[in-house]
């Protein structure tokens, strides 16, 4: 299935979650994850399933003033 992580398209398998999207990209924590612009618990990567076409926004704070 197709997925996109901040605006860039990746395939994923049929039944992977949140977790394994986060994994592909290899994000350094701290961030949030977003799915269809919806922000999702960190307890719940594992257990969100992703479909064709969901939209996931991976944000990192900026820090500075």
């Amino acid at each position: 299935m197709l997925i996109w992580i901040n605006q860039q398209s990746h395939e994923m398998p049929l039944g992977a979650t949140l977790q394994d999207a986060i994994t592909l990209v290899n994000t350094a924590a701290p961030f949030a994850a977003a799915l269809n612009k919806e922000f999702v618990a960190k307890t719940l990567y594992a257990q969100t399933l992703l479909k064709d076409l969901d939209k996931i926004e991976l944000i990192v704070p900026i820090t500075g003033g």
